[in-house]
């Protein structure tokens, strides 16, 4: 399909009035057998596919992925638009279930942004950081940080590694939190902060059963392949039994 749509672009690269074209996240080895031997890369990335995206002029929404990220510009020009992951209530997120492309995004257009309506926006642009790349360049882009990408000219190549990917997605947490949570007495919520500070975000959390047995740990012990088990199907017989 790739060489297809490539064909494509070349065809309609001189028409002021080409159709959007547009192929994202396709896998590089599986399009072009031989693509990591024929392109290495100068440092390892564990579980890293390169991924293709490939059009004409096009624009990603301010998003966030939960991966570490390199995007390298083939073909054309990219710009990215980072925003620390700690803007998010400056960004005016859209719904997190119901999404163009499993990503929540970002409500605001970032070529024309409505200050009015989205008054923290403001506070947003402040730590934007924006990046201009040309054929060759390459960006690292951190997990969780919210980015938008408008790629521009009549072919646009870019190829992307994400690695790092989380074995369970933190996302589904903040969406039972926000179940269970987030609607409850404020006294109340305090109270589960303190649990989410004890067992997940202070800097010891890790070693909150140190004074239990080895054996006695259970799903507060080290990350293994038996605690996945169990915190899932514990998590599951939780949300079955509602």
């Amino acid at each position: 399909m790739l060489p297809l749509l490539l064909d494509a672009l070349v065809a309609e690269a001189g028409n002021p009035n080409a159709p959007a074209l547009y192929a994202g996240s396709a896998s590089a080895p599986d399009n072009y057998p031989g693509w990591a031997e024929a392109n290495p890369l100068p440092f390892e990335l564990p579980d890293a596919t390169p991924r293709l995206w490939i059009g004409n002029a096009s624009r990603a929404s301010t998003h966030y992925d939960g991966s570490h990220n390199i995007a390298a510009v083939v073909a054309g020009t990219r710009r990215f638009a980072l925003f620390p992951a700690d803007q998010t209530a400056n960004l005016y997120i859209g719904p997190l279930e119901n999404t163009i492309a499993g990503q929540p995004t970002s409500m605001v257009d970032l070529e024309a942004p409505d200050l009015d309506r989205y008054p923290r926006f403001a506070q947003a642009m402040e730590s934007m950081v924006v990046a201009e790349l040309e054929p060759g360049d390459a960006l690292f882009i951190p997990a969780f940080w919210w980015h938008d990408v408008k790629a521009s000219g009549p072919l646009n190549v870019l190829v992307n590694y994400w690695w790092g990917q989380p074995e369970v997605s933190p996302f589904g947490a903040l969406m039972h939190a926000v179940l269970a949570v987030r609607d409850l007495p404020p006294a109340e919520r305090a109270a589960v902060r303190s649990w989410f500070d004890h067992y997940v975000f202070d800097e010891a959390a890790s070693h909150v059963a140190d004074h239990l047995p080895a054996s006695a740990r259970g799903v507060l012990g080290p990350p293994s392949p038996q605690r996945t088990r169990s915190i899932r199907g514990f998590l599951k017989r939780m949300l079955d039994d509602g």
